[in-house]
């Protein structure tokens, strides 16, 4: 699957004021999109909501919340699965001392693009600085309502696209375009296609409500939780909120609730503009109340969602310092630690996560840490507690799809279908288990409905994760006028990440992965030496050492492709790049060793990857 991040993720009810007098600081840092990216990222595993009572767990017993797993991660693990190593349970980069505070969000976690391949860049995800954050950082400017701040980034309803990042993205399109003036106009066209389509759903103020409970899920007060926002509609829930702050325009918590909200619009609508206004909901909530830990929280889950893990890492510090039950400040600093390639960091900090608020967004990064460590049955084990203990419809769509993506990964497809078919029972319409189960069916063989999922996918959310996806099925079928359709799809991942950079996201490592095989190689290798030099993941090992890979480079590529696959994590496409990286050099006993172990493990890793692997495999068995 697609790069897990940060840009994704469940949602709880917001917190109460923090007792705080401490100032929010200035920010800088650039970033990207999950999806996520994808997130994608990244980006698992789609968003699950659920409400969080109004004090902490008490210790030895279950949060009291309706459809949260009653155990920890570590009952799990004591009921047979796999033991994981001890480690001490010192906090990592800021002290945590609970204070009075008592309410607690959810972190977010999702998927990112990446190849067909299933690369994961962590999860928020399924989502980099001390005291950084995001660019342009300014105090509100005193307005009383909803549009506080200045320019289009603090207004509430739709912005407009910035008109040179359309002209940024036709140049992108006609120059890959190679000369053919035709498909260089179509191309372009589709990339003003996509402009419109991830602004045109974004709610403006006032606008038709479709009557689901997201509109009509309003406090006495007239504030929406995030909780609501995600069991609703998102859009009226939004529009709801909108009113109700041009009504109660010092309500901190809701200008809190409103930023997340749109981090929340700019993932599942593969919709970056919306980050300008998270950002400026968020200074606006944070000027009201100065340091609240809602407002900080949001930060950490913005700065996660453009990729900037230092600074989604140290908003989380800040955060929890105010409210150690903030359940979405842990979660994100999970997702930060996972992104910036800090495991051990990221285990402990799981632990202490699983110890105060165990739940279902906790219980899905515990589980995605073991994964990345090897620990596949520890990971299963805790997703099928956590999918036992779902009961909103939001939730078992969510742990589903996890579910879905762990056995997909294993190459484990009739399994992965059946996950993605409990997710979709669940909520018919929730991307990631539609885009999940067309890459099952292409690995088990059923090309033309894979096809056909995707094209619902892309059609609806032109992301980079299925469009390279769609891309590689098109060439792998070969039909007349597919090499042409393949070659659009790649082209609209060049329009989405300029859109993404427009919007303040760092796109590096969606940029390294699909331009590696499908677009300009020089690029590829700028985007990941630059992605490298931010974070270490295993996910930005792997995009570097492919990088280098294709421009010749494969003695340095190496020391990379082992570091990909260093943690014992169970990735066929990883494998995959080790083996033809190997082979380059000369090392034909381990070529072959890695080449195989990608087919054993998942032999529909990719449509042409895993062809690629198996001519590789042939030839090399063949000289020996």
């Amino acid at each position: 699957m697609p790069p897990r991040t940060t840009d994704s993720t469940p949602e709880r009810r917001g917190d109460d004021r923090a007792p705080s007098s401490a100032t929010e600081p200035g920010t800088t840092g650039d970033r990207e999109g999950g999806a996520a990216a994808g997130t994608e990222t990244s980006g698992p595993r789609g968003a699950a909501t659920e409400d969080c009572r109004d004090r902490p767990p008490a210790a030895g017993t279950d949060s009291g919340e309706a459809g949260r797993p009653a155990d920890t991660c570590r009952d799990v693990e004591a009921a047979g699965a796999e033991p994981r190593p001890d480690t001490d349970r010192a906090e990592t980069d800021e002290a945590e001392t609970p204070t009075d505070t008592t309410r607690t969000e959810a972190g977010e976690t999702g998927k990112s693009a990446g190849s067909f391949g299933g690369q994961r860049a962590g999860r928020a995800a399924p989502a980099d600085d001390g005291g950084a954050g995001t660019a342009g950082a300014r105090p509100a400017d005193g307005r009383t309502g909803p549009e506080a701040g200045t320019g289009h980034e603090a207004r509430t309803d739709a912005p407009a696209v910035d008109p040179d990042a359309r002209q940024r993205v036709a140049a992108v399109r006609r120059a890959a375009d190679g000369g053919r003036r035709w498909r260089g106009l179509h191309v372009a066209g589709c990339a003003v296609l996509l402009a419109v389509a991830v602004t045109g759903g974004a709610v403006a103020v006032g606008g038709v409500q479709d009557g689901r409970t997201g509109a009509d899920a309003v406090s006495a007060a007239g504030a929406l939780s995030p909780g609501d926002l995600a069991r609703g509609d998102l859009d009226a829930g939004i529009a709801s909120l909108q009113k109700h702050l041009r009504a109660q325009p010092r309500d901190f918590g809701s200008w809190a609730t409103l930023g997340v909200a749109y981090v929340e619009q700019a993932r599942t609508k593969g919709d970056p503009s919306r980050y300008a206004q998270a950002e400026s909901a968020l200074k606006r909530s944070l000027a009201l109340e100065p340091g609240n830990d809602q407002a900080l929280a949001g930060r950490a889950a913005l700065a996660a969602a453009r990729h900037d893990f230092p600074a989604a890492l140290a908003h989380a510090g800040r955060a929890l310092k105010q409210n150690p039950y903030n359940e979405r400040a842990l979660c994100t600093r999970i997702d930060a630690l996972v992104e910036l390639g800090r495991y051990d960091d990221a285990a402990k900090a799981a632990d202490t996560a699983d110890d105060r608020r165990p739940g279902i967004p906790v219980f899905t990064r515990y589980a995605y840490v073991h994964e990345l460590r090897g620990d596949v049955r520890t990971a299963r084990a805790v997703l099928q507690r956590a999918l036992g203990s779902a009961h909103a419809p939001a939730d078992v769509a969510y742990v589903a799809t996890a579910l879905g993506q762990l056995a997909w990964n294993q190459g484990e497809y009739k399994t992965a279908l059946g996950h993605y078919a409990r997710a979709l029972a669940a909520d018919d319409a929730y991307l990631p288990a539609l885009e999940g189960r067309a890459r099952a069916q292409a690995a088990s063989g059923d090309r033309a409905a894979a096809v056909e999922g995707l094209e619902q996918v892309v059609a609806r959310f032109p992301l980079p994760g299925p469009l390279v996806a769609l891309g590689e099925l098109y060439e792998d079928r070969g039909a007349d006028g597919d090499r042409a359709k393949a070659g659009d799809q790649y082209a609209l991942v060049d329009a989405w990440t300029a859109l993404a950079r427009a919007g303040g996201a760092n796109t590096d490592l969606e940029t390294a992965m699909a331009a590696a095989d499908h677009g300009d190689k020089k690029e590829a290798l700028r985007a990941a030496r630059a992605e490298w030099e931010r974070r270490h993941s295993v996910h930005t090992a792997d995009a570097l050492a492919w990088a280098l890979h294709v421009n010749g480079r494969d003695e340095e590529a190496l020391s990379y492709a082992r570091r990909a696959t260093a943690t014992g994590y169970r990735n066929a496409v990883f494998l995959y790049h080790r083996g033809v990286i190997e082979r380059a050099t000369g090392d034909d006993r381990e070529a072959r060793t890695h080449l195989k172990a990608a087919l054993d493990l998942n032999p529909g890793f990719s449509p042409l990857g895993a062809r690629e692997a198996r001519t590789a495999l042939e030839d090399l068995e063949g000289n020996r």
